[in-house]
């Protein structure tokens, strides 16, 4: 039995879900999202709680039991509070620039990277820091998404930490080379 899976999901004020079929939309404050849930499993609303079942006992259906039933709660957690990703901009003349629905990176590269920011994930600095970007939006997937492709342009490296890091992400460093040492 899934513990995940056997948890229902609170529904908060401000926000509705509607099942139809196999497709549960909900709305909120920030806006709706929509997924069609499979099969193996089935969605109840009742008394502002989100239960999710499964039909039998198979492999198939008890994998998709708790998923179903995460993707649930990020969409409650998504229209009613947003999620956020910080992105830390670590090396000289490395910077970042948002434009509308760009994102320039000056990334050390010969040229500026241009990325393109889907619908519904806005991509600004922290005012307090120009060196951080904060990727917000409803939908945890394409929030996750975009920070992780953004990271990619210039993953950091080990020995002095330059590139894009998440905010709080460790990097283990490495010892350089040592000066002095002669092979005999």
């Amino acid at each position: 039995m899934s513990r995940i899976g056997k948890k229902p999901v609170a529904v908060p004020s401000g926000v509705t879900v509607v099942v139809t079929g196999s497709n549960v939309l909900v709305k909120g404050p920030k806006g709706e999202l929509s997924i069609e849930h499979l099969p193996e499993v089935t969605v109840k609303v009742e008394e502002g709680k989100v239960t999710v079942d499964r039909i039998n006992d198979s492999k198939d259906a008890m994998a998709r039991h708790g998923l179903t039933r995460q993707l649930i709660n990020n969409m409650v957690v998504g229209v009613n509070e947003g999620f956020v990703k910080k992105l830390e901009i670590i090396g000289v003349g490395y910077k970042a620039q948002p434009k509308g629905k760009l994102l320039v990176l000056n990334l050390g590269f010969s040229h500026p990277i241009n990325f393109n920011v889907p619908e519904g994930v806005t991509v600004e600095q922290d005012p307090e820091n120009k060196n951080i970007i904060v990727i917000s939006g409803i939908n945890k997937q394409m929030v996750g998404q975009v920070a992780s492709d953004i990271r990619s342009y210039r993953p950091p490296e080990p020995y002095k930490g330059k590139g894009i890091k998440y905010v709080g992400e460790h990097i283990e460093r490495k010892a350089g080379k040592t000066a002095g040492a002669k092979a005999a």
